[in-house]
């Protein structure tokens, strides 16, 4: 479906085709003509304008297809359609429009959130050809890697991601991402995140049972009232699992899974400024 057809579509239709809603669209779209305008030697024009240009990446995004099935489907190269999500990717990127907050503003005593709340959010890869335990994580049995969702309750945005290998245990991903937060800030994570508590006062985490001792009733309700704050992250990495690049087997080079991640939390952040 090209842009004359795809701006027919009702608002939550062009939402579920894209990904992204329009006021988003548009503003990709503007900042990939501000960049076209700057080129000295603009070259041979494309075939696809711009705004096709847009749903091609977003539909790579989106859907995962190969670029073989999506050359087919808008009658151009496979090499095309690589160049042309490579473009827009590092377009939007430099453009610094969908950049995250980033982890520094966890320290800044203005922020405006009432709780932190972290998640690791996995996705699976293509088992490696070499060094293959560094991937293999032993919680979800496969090959992955790992992201660090960093989410602020109140606003609803991600302020910041860490990636890691799949073996890379969650406290540890956190440990090296050396986030930080304000001393007056309360954050929650999972069971993964075990001595965080140690690095920041105002940080709790749900009781683990032993094998010896169950959990009390009490404990039991203070768990089930953290999970039911801890909730909002869960629906934030569904969200971005919308985006099957980050929810199918990952199959491009690991090196540029951080900078997509990123740009597609940008694009979830960018949903609740427009």
């Amino acid at each position: 479906m090209k842009y004359w057809q795809a701006r027919k579509l009702s608002v939550r239709k062009f939402k579920r085709f894209s990904g992204v809603k329009r006021k988003t669209f548009r503003l990709m779209v503007r900042l990939v003509k501000a960049q076209e305008k700057l080129k000295k030697k603009p070259g041979c024009p494309s075939k696809l304008i711009i705004e096709d240009q847009i749903l091609i990446a977003l539909q790579y995004w989106r859907e995962y297809r190969t670029y073989f099935h999506m050359s087919l489907d808008w009658k151009v190269s496979e090499s095309t359609v690589f160049r042309l999500v490579r473009k827009i990717e590092n377009i939007l990127i430099k453009s610094r429009r969908f950049s995250l907050p980033g982890k520094k503003k966890l320290l800044d005593s203005s922020l405006d959130e009432d709780l932190i709340l972290i998640d690791v959010m996995e996705s699976p890869i293509e088992r490696p050809s070499k060094h293959q335990k560094r991937f293999y994580s032993g919680k979800q049995k496969e090959h992955t890697l790992k992201n660090q969702v960093v989410f602020g309750q109140k606003s609803h945005q991600i302020i910041c991601l860490a990636q890691s290998k799949g073996k890379i245990h969650d406290f540890k991903l956190f440990k090296n991402s050396q986030t930080k937060f304000h001393q007056f800030l309360k954050v929650i994570a999972d069971k993964g995140y075990q001595g965080i508590a140690k690095l920041h006062n105002l940080s709790e985490t749900p009781i683990k049972k032993s094998k010896k001792k169950k959990l009390t009733k009490a404990q039991k309700k203070y768990n089930h009232e953290l999970n039911r704050l801890r909730i909002a992250v869960e629906h934030v990495n569904r969200r971005l699992k919308i985006f099957k690049i980050l929810s199918y087997p990952y199959r491009n080079r690991h090196k540029r899974f951080g900078l997509r991640s990123n740009l597609i939390a940008g694009l979830y952040d960018a949903k609740l400024v427009l």
